[in-house]
Parts: structure tokens; C-alpha cells; sequence
């Protein structure tokens, strides 16, 4: 009797680099509820050492880039204003020049590049010395001393990364508005009132609280997904290059859907 032809078994679609995906984004999202529960609890600031480590990344994370993403707001308002208010007058819409201006630099492009500027330069990098040093074992040195590595090493690392965008972002946005009116009306008062009048219009209470959530979002997608990447390199050894490489592009697709998210919620 000739054989039955085998059956091959359909492939589920959950299955192969889906499934990994799938499996690694909820690692990262229990990872940084862990990390949340431990920004919240007071007992997570008792130990003297987790005092000194947050209060050393925060300023390594924050001063040294502060001076240069100041001037990089400076030249970017000073040209995107001088670009829009002449274009505008040369249309006769001179009036809603500054109101495209704080539109598109404050509520848009300024949260957005101190989360990118910071991830960058501080919690990529943080996050693949993690990786190297989960590899060389100071975390089994660590553990064996009777201290916890997530404690001690990657959460101050993150809640620095936090507390550097949001500083990078606010004080930008200040800057910003302050620059844009200057470059507008010069160092005189008489157009204050106009300019408030415009800069309520456009910081309505629903904007001012999307705005608000999407700094906040912006800072802990920053913060934590590339710790979360480095904490995950424990099963998939690597180069320090390729923990940082696969942070940037996780975090950059969060920060993507999150700025699609806000454009959603501000102009539909």
C-alpha cells in the first residue's frame, strides 16, 4: 500500500520573528512598570548609594548637553521664525505667522528633538554600558553582595534620562517663545498683549494637557526602553553596538507613534 502524502503543518501566525517581537515588546513594557513601581516607592530612595548613583547620573545626564541643545533651540528658532514671518508676509497672513511658528517649534518639533537629543547622547549609551557590564558579571558581583543590580545600576540610569528630557524640553520651550518674540516684535512690550492673546489661543487646556502627557510619554519612552533592551541582552549575548542599535530603533518607533498620537488628539 503506497503512503498517505504528509501533511504540512500550517504555520501559525504567531510564530518565528513575529512571535519574538510580540515577546519582547511585553518584556519591555513589565521592565518599565517595574522600573515606574520603583520611581514611585518612597523605600527605593532610602539607600545612600542609590542616592548618590541618581543624583551623579543626573547631573552627568543633563548639565554637560544642556549649553549645547540651548544654542541648537536658539539657531533653530531664529531661522524657522525668520522663514515663516517672511513667508507669511509675502502671502498678506502676517498675523498668524508667530501663532505657525509656536504650533510647529513648541508643541511639535522642540519635545521631540530633546527626546531624540537625549537618547542620543545619554540613555543609549547608558543603556549599552548596562549590557557590557550585565556581560563582564557585576551583576552576579553585585547580587552576591547582597544588592540589587536594577536598583542600584539601571534605575537611577532611567529616572535621570526622565528627568533630562523634561528639563531639556521645558527650558527649550521657554527659550523658544521668548526668542520667537524677540525675533518678531524686538525688545520692546508693545506686542505683549497681542502675543499672549495668540499664545493662549494656541495652549488651549486640551492642547496644554496633550502637550504635557506627550513630554512625559516622550521622557519615559527615552528612559526606558533602551534599559529595558540592555536588561534583555542577557539572553541574546551581543556587541555594545548592537544593544544600542536595537534601543534606538524600538525607541524610535514608540516616539513615532506617540507624536502621531498628539498630531491626532491636537488637529482632529
Amino acid at each position: 500500500m503506497p503512503s498517505a502524502p504528509s501533511r504540512t503543518q500550517p504555520v501559525l501566525p504567531l510564530s518565528g520573528p513575529l512571535l519574538r517581537r510580540v515577546v519582547n515588546a511585553w518584556r519591555i513594557v513589565t521592565f518599565g512598570a517595574v522600573l515606574l513601581v520603583l520611581a514611585l516607592s518612597p523605600s527605593s530612595y532610602r539607600r545612600a548609594d542609590v542616592r548618590m548613583a541618581l543624583a551623579r547620573h543626573t547631573w552627568l545626564d543633563t548639565a554637560p548637553i544642556l549649553a549645547g541643545f540651548s544654542m541648537l533651540v536658539t539657531l533653530l528658532t531664529m531661522v524657522l521664525t525668520r522663514i515663516v514671518v517672511v513667508t507669511a508676509q509675502s502671502y498678506g497672513l502676517s498675523q498668524y505667522a508667530l501663532e505657525m511658528v509656536i504650533r510647529v517649534l513648541v508643541l511639535e518639533l522642540i519635545p521631540l528633538t530633546a527626546a531624540l537629543f537625549v537618547a542620543l547622547r545619554c540613555t543609549i549609551p547608558n543603556g549599552a554600558a548596562l549590557a557590557e557590564m550585565r556581560h563582564s558579571g557585576r551583576d552576579e558581583a553585585l547580587r552576591r553582595r547582597g544588592i540589587d543590580p536594577v536598583l542600584l545600576e539601571v534605575f537611577p540610569r532611567m529616572l535621570a534620562g526622565a528627568f533630562s528630557t523634561i528639563t531639556l524640553a521645558a527650558l527649550s520651550c521657554v527659550l523658544a517663545t521668548v526668542l520667537a518674540y524677540l525675533a518678531v516684535y524686538g525688545f520692546t512690550l508693545a506686542g505683549l498683549p497681542a502675543y499672549t492673546r495668540m499664545f493662549g489661543h494656541v495652549f488651549s487646556p486640551t492642547v496644554a494637557l496633550i502637550f504635557a502627557l506627550k513630554t512625559l510619554f516622550f521622557s519615559l519612552a527615552v528612559a526606558i526602553i533602551p534599559m529595558a533592551s540592555a536588561s534583555r541582552r542577557l539572553a541574546t549575548p551581543g556587541t555594545r553596538a548592537s544593544a544600542a542599535l536595537e534601543g534606538l530603533v524600538r525607541m524610535f518607533a514608540v516616539l513615532l507613534l506617540l507624536e502621531a498620537l498628539s498630531l491626532v488628539g491636537n488637529y482632529y
